[in-house]
């Protein structure tokens, strides 16, 4: 998955930062490299509000020319995939559970981004939705 586009906006004294694609993160920073950061911390913590919706999360768009390009961390977009293809598959936690041998509530932490897990078992999730979890190191 690519990173998401970022809008930075001087705004006084602070650098904003907003994301096309996920319209509920914004945050701001002292300058460019402080508010990338917080850049990060705020698009994950957005990603929340789709998964207890259990709605899917947009993917990135390509970015334009200007917009900083900011990358999630690799558990939270193999989740992020887990989920979204869940959501078009229709499938409920405790079906995929069924799938994978396994409960209810090692889906539900599957798909909680708080919840630290292997990238093997995201990839065991998406194998048994049919999906296989690549990672480029381009």
């Amino acid at each position: 998955m690519q990173g998401y586009p970022a809008r930075l906006r001087k705004d006084g004294r602070f650098i904003t930062v907003s994301f096309p694609d996920i319209p509920e993160a914004h945050t701001f920073g002292k300058n460019r490299a402080h508010a990338l950061e917080m850049a990060k911390e705020a698009l994950e913590l957005s990603m929340e509000f789709y998964f207890d919706d259990m709605r899917p999360v947009p993917m990135p768009s390509k970015p334009k020319r200007g917009q900083a390009v900011v990358e999630l961390s690799p558990s939270v977009a193999a989740k992020v995939l887990l989920l979204n293809e869940m959501l078009r598959q229709r499938m409920r936690p405790i079906d995929l559970a069924r799938r994978l041998g396994t409960s209810k509530q090692e889906v539900n932490r599957l798909t909680n981004l708080r919840h630290p897990t292997k990238i093997d078992r995201i990839d065991l999730a998406l194998r048994a939705l049919g999906k296989r979890l690549y990672v480029d190191a381009a």
